[in-house]
């Protein structure tokens, strides 16, 4: 449980500063009409990792 707190803290601004210049990239491939597959996965997991680790920390305070 304690990983969780530690990635809430230390962990997010890099989840979020890669989910923020995945979604900058997938904007201008978007444009270009190029292949977007790879910087989907990244922004859709750092995503995932940011709802979770505010979920569990949101569970373990109120513990």
């Amino acid at each position: 449980m304690e990983i969780f707190s530690f990635i809430s803290v230390y962990f997010m601004p890099i989840l979020a500063i890669i989910f923020c210049l995945n979604l900058v990239e997938i904007l201008k491939k978007i444009k270009n009409e190029q292949s977007t597959a790879k910087n989907t996965f990244w922004m859709t997991a750092s995503f995932l990792l940011i709802v979770w680790s505010i979920a569990v920390s949101a569970v373990l305070i109120n513990l």
